[in-house]
């Protein structure tokens, strides 16, 4: 009698047309994200792979696979493009890492919403919604790899936020369609509030197919960076910019000394150990934003319209949100980072005092927005000059302590991090409905561990 095959072996024999990667070189790669940018998550995820990667092309053939590793009780580990930050695409239980870049089809685009399968590239969605004279309303520095579900899963705001708040907003996101883990898959579309109730929790409750989101109309957006020599002066600045209600804008990010320095590819608009504020404005408004640096002691050191912007296929926004993490870790591989939530009201005296709290150790880059209450704050991806585990700890403890929120980038179980706390009750039934085997991303939800393995 034969040995039985190894549940990884079957689904292959089984479902030989899928587009397999065995390669191991690949399969490591693809076991990744940028979860690198914390060195807890480096440590505690080395060595966690897949055994296999399949890259589906159709609802069909993501049926036929999900319905095999059902049965065979495989488990599956939903990727985009591996752009996020918390280990989110790395298998705790090996299995099948399921690569959705291949079902990136987008479906529509009508006056203020447009639909696209989950795989699709963010910067193809934007284009789409470009012929149509609207954008994304919420952009991730990431958007030319980022897929729109890995946006949904795993992402939180970004580029446009400042108008619309984070992707979780009420009316950001309309409905989507998703497929439920079981052997006989079932395929449901969920709108509203039961849509959201999927968001931000890594693939960990559902298999989302498509998604349907709104848009705004597009704008030519000037992209500017001016620098001051004052602290206070620059976020003074970038704050009344951003509250600026008759001043159209995309983008204000502030950046305090010395993380500018770290910015080594714009060395040229950015003096040595000066502050600096990034913003996208709408071209017609340039001359109150001229009028306001000017106001404020500063000087605008590099400006290009968006017609320049996209002859270049160079935009300021791939040094906002957490690529600026990412081009100072480039810099200086001792670096990580923190990701904090001010309060409404209190945000620039936090910031103020958070940074001469931390002078020289937590550096200060700080991203305007809405609130989910719609009231205007600060998002921020803080550099942090890494020491130990224990000090990082200290410091997010510290932060807590002193009244503001830390969604801890250092932890890859969903409750310990952005969650804060136990899940809801509704998201619990959600992940019973569609994931009722718990096989999708084991290890990654604290009442779902990883099960033993089968032996081979």
């Amino acid at each position: 009698m034969n040995a039985p095959l190894y549940p990884i072996e079957q689904l292959q024999l089984e479902l030989p047309e899928l587009d397999w990667i065995t390669d191991p070189n690949r399969i490591e790669r693809l076991s990744q994200d940028f979860s690198w940018f914390s060195p807890v998550l480096k440590r505690q995820l080395e060595g966690k792979v897949a055994d296999t990667v399949v890259r589906p092309r159709t609802e069909d053939e993501i049926r036929r696979l999900v319905a095999a590793c059902a049965r065979l009780k495989v488990p599956v580990t939903i990727r985009g493009s591996g752009t996020g930050n918390y280990g989110q695409t790395t298998p705790l239980a090996g299995g099948v890492v399921l690569d959705m870049t291949g079902y990136g089809t987008m479906l529509w685009v009508r006056p203020g919403a447009a639909r696209a399968q989950a795989g699709i590239r963010l910067h193809q969605f934007e284009k789409a919604a470009l012929r149509s004279g609207q954008e994304l309303r919420c952009m991730p520095s990431t958007y030319r790899s980022a897929t729109l579900g890995g946006l949904f899963g795993g992402g939180f705001g970004g580029v446009g936020s400042i108008n619309f708040g984070p992707l979780g907003a009420p009316g950001n996101v309309l409905g989507l369609k998703a497929m439920t883990i079981e052997p006989e898959p079932q395929v449901v579309e969920l709108r509203g509030a039961e849509a959201m109730r999927m968001h931000h929790l890594w693939g960990t409750n559902g298999l989302v197919l498509e998604l349907e989101i709104a848009l705004a109309p597009a704008q030519p957006w000037l992209e500017t960076l001016a620098t001051f020599t004052d602290f206070d002066a620059a976020l003074a600045f970038a704050d009344a910019l951003a509250r600026a209600p008759g001043l159209a804008k995309r983008e204000v990010a502030f950046f305090a000394s010395p993380v500018p320095d770290h910015l080594t590819q714009l060395a040229q608009y950015l003096p040595a150990g000066c502050h600096a504020v990034l913003s996208l404005v709408a071209e017609a408004g340039e001359e109150a934003l001229q009028a306001m640096v000017a106001a404020h002691g500063g000087t605008v050191t590099y400006r290009r319209t968006a017609e320049e912007v996209a002859k270049s296929n160079r935009t300021l926004m791939e040094y906002t949100w957490n690529h600026t993490t990412l081009h100072a870790l480039r810099v200086d591989k001792n670096l990580t980072y923190l990701q904090t939530s001010f309060t409404p009201g209190e945000h620039v005296r936090q910031i103020t005092e958070l940074t001469q709290r931390y002078a020289g150790e937590v550096l200060m880059h700080a991203e305007f927005l809405r609130s989910m209450d719609g009231l205007l704050t600060c998002s921020a991806l803080q550099l942090v000059r890494f020491s130990s585990e224990e000090r990082l700890d200290q410091i997010i403890q510290e932060h807590r302590d002193y009244g503001v929120r830390i969604n801890n980038p250092h932890v890859h179980i969903v409750e310990d991090g952005k969650a804060g706390g136990d899940l809801a009750p509704d998201i619990l039934a959600m992940k019973a409905r569609f994931d009722p085997l718990g096989l999708l991303n084991p290890g990654k939800l604290r009442h779902w561990p990883v099960a033993p393995r089968p032996a081979p």
